[in-house]
């Protein structure tokens, strides 16, 4: 059974920092692709942070650049999300979110894997 719980959320003031965590299984871990995406009330869902299979390389929306840290260890199966200068417009639920596509032929197969958030607020 494919399991990502996330946690780490919380109440934080502005310029504070959090880190959440995303521990990941029922899938092999290291195979996928791991994001952390947000929903802010009435908005849709963005991409935060991307980091690859072996954690050589990360992506981040212009929002976040500079403030936050997308990470994973792959023997704790695991993603982390350092976030530092947090602003009030960074409340939302953050969501951690697993993605691996594979080439069989000329098809493509995609396991695409949620987890159920965790809220971050920041006040002001």
């Amino acid at each position: 059974q494919v399991d990502l719980e996330e946690s780490g959320g919380g109440l934080v003031q502005n310029g504070g920092s959090l880190r959440l965590s995303c521990a990941a299984s029922g899938f092999t871990f290291s195979n996928f692709n791991m994001s952390w995406y947000r929903q802010a009330p009435g908005k849709e869902r963005e991409l935060v942070a991307t980091i690859t299979r072996t954690g050589d390389s990360t992506s981040y929306a212009d929002s976040v650049k500079g403030r936050f840290t997308i990470s994973r260890d792959n023997a704790r199966n695991t993603v982390y999300l350092q976030m530092s200068s947090l602003k009030p417009e960074d409340t939302a639920v953050y969501y951690c979110n697993a993605l691996s596509t594979v080439l069989f032929g000329p098809r493509t197969r995609t396991w695409d894997y949620w987890g159920l958030g965790t809220q971050v607020t920041v006040s002001s």
